[in-house]
């Protein structure tokens, strides 16, 4: 077995998955690397940043609080992929991480693979939000950049189907499904951002390293 399929076969959610994600970069949290104000980088970047240099400092993964609805979504997201492979005919594959081919410290996590070129997005929002997403039919734009770095760390994956599930609706609009194709000019900007992200929470951990840890005090003197 590769590294490659030891760490893909990790189940999400688990101590050993936490801590494998622990300092890197994921792909649900790339959209809070670009966002932007008019003044300049948003405050969830930087939260992002002091997240991952307290991380790589500790090795400790941060505890993120979980609502109840951020727990529905987790809770009925195999509910969601199950409805979405009855309704295509398919089987879906589940995976825990898979590491960027080219830059380290990154990776992603994907809902479920399809075939051999596919993936899952599975989202199980509130009503409001499912209600939104029924009458827009669009996927909104965090969601587009999660799934656009999935492709970044998993070249040979083309397609992604990004679903929309809430039990409490009607049959007919419990599962809205939309594909989003691979955009491989987007996903080079996106490595661009990540790239130099990383390169300031490394900057700021040797920075801290530098002025507070004592032995490297000691190895400077």
């Amino acid at each position: 077995m590769t590294n490659a399929d030891a760490l893909a076969n990790i189940e999400q959610g688990s101590p050993q998955w936490k801590a494998l994600r622990c300092g890197r970069v994921t792909a649900s949290k790339v959209a809070d690397i670009i966002a932007k104000t008019k003044s300049g980088p948003s405050a969830s970047r930087a939260s992002y940043k002091a997240d991952l240099v307290l991380e790589r400092m500790t090795g400790v993964p941060r505890e993120i609080f979980q609502t109840s609805a951020m727990l529905w979504g987790v809770e009925n997201e195999a509910a969601a992929c199950d409805a979405y492979a009855e309704q295509n005919l398919c089987g879906l594959t589940q995976i825990g991480f898979v590491e960027h081919p080219t830059i380290p410290m990154a990776g992603a996590s994907p809902d479920r693979l399809v075939g051999s070129d596919g993936l899952v997005e599975a989202k199980c929002p509130q009503p409001p939000a499912h209600l939104e997403t029924l009458l827009s039919r669009t996927v909104p734009a965090k969601y587009v950049t999660q799934i656009m770095w999935q492709f970044a760390c998993m070249p040979e994956r083309k397609w992604c189907d990004y679903i929309s599930y809430h039990p409490a609706f009607p049959e007919p609009m419990r599962l809205f499904v939309q594909r989003i194709e691979r955009d491989d000019a987007l996903i080079a900007e996106l490595e661009a951002e990540v790239s130099k992200f990383l390169a300031e929470v490394d900057e700021t951990v040797s920075k801290l390293r530098a002025a507070y840890d004592p032995e490297q005090q000691r190895e400077a003197a």
